[in-house]
């Protein structure tokens, strides 16, 4: 994490900001986590929108508090090499995304469900001939963390570790303490007042709030990957 430490604090995000879109992460993933019957258009719009919200909190993280995320990273809660590459693959969700593959392409019914229970779709290797010899081990990397940790596996679960892991990299912003393990999870939390608001795309008002925490990505749109430090 040698290039997040050395800009660590610079124009970095209010920790305000960092709380509200926290608040908007969990909800959207606990709309995902209620009960219902959801057909896969509206699941697949969900999904796209929390994975937005999750990658836009942990981006923000992991270029402006690098030392906290990884104060996070080393708790014994958290299984680090388990949470590090579920949010490799949802970058690689994110990076899909943002070439106009469409949600649906990554959500399928889970295995012996009984049609409302969702999983990651298991995707062929992508094509990547454009891309630079980096860009291309980068995304390969994040594909192969996809199929390794999301594919066939429950939505909702991955949304539950990422967003609990992130909100306690969160509360220690600004040095803080994080919160307990579990809060604000969403194993068994069911969704408020808010989350019965339209399924979809963060709307116009959202993302301008937002965008206070995304300014400073680098030319290319990708975000510094936080590297494990040697022994």
């Amino acid at each position: 994490m040698t290039w997040n430490h050395e800009h660590a604090g610079v124009a970095a995000a209010p920790p305000v900001a960092i709380d509200w879109s926290v608040t908007a992460m969990t909800e959207a993933a606990g709309r995902l986590a209620a009960p219902g019957d959801w057909d896969l258009p509206r699941a697949a719009a969900a999904v796209g929108e929390t994975v937005w919200w999750v990658t836009l909190v942990d981006a923000t993280l992991v270029r402006y508090h690098p030392r906290d995320y990884e104060r996070a990273l080393a708790s014994k809660a958290v299984r680090r090499r388990k949470t590090e590459e579920t949010l490799e693959g949802l970058r690689y969700v994110r990076n899909q995304l943002g070439r106009s593959v469409e949600p649906a392409e990554f959500v399928c019914p889970a295995a012996g469900g009984d049609g409302t229970a969702w999983a990651w779709r298991p995707l062929p290797e992508p094509g990547l001939g454009g891309l630079t010899p980096r860009a291309r081990h980068w995304e390969l990397s994040r594909y192969r963390a996809y199929q390794g940790r999301l594919a066939g596996r429950d939505i909702t679960g991955t949304f539950a570790r990422c967003t609990e892991f992130l909100a306690q990299a969160a509360g220690l912003v600004g040095g803080g303490a994080p919160p307990g393990p579990g809060s604000p999870g969403l194993r068994g939390r069911q969704a408020g007042p808010r989350a019965r608001r339209r399924i979809g795309r963060p709307r116009a008002s959202t993302r301008s709030a937002s965008s206070v925490l995304v300014r400073g990505a680098s030319p290319a749109g990708e975000w510094p990957t936080p590297r494990r430090r040697r022994a």
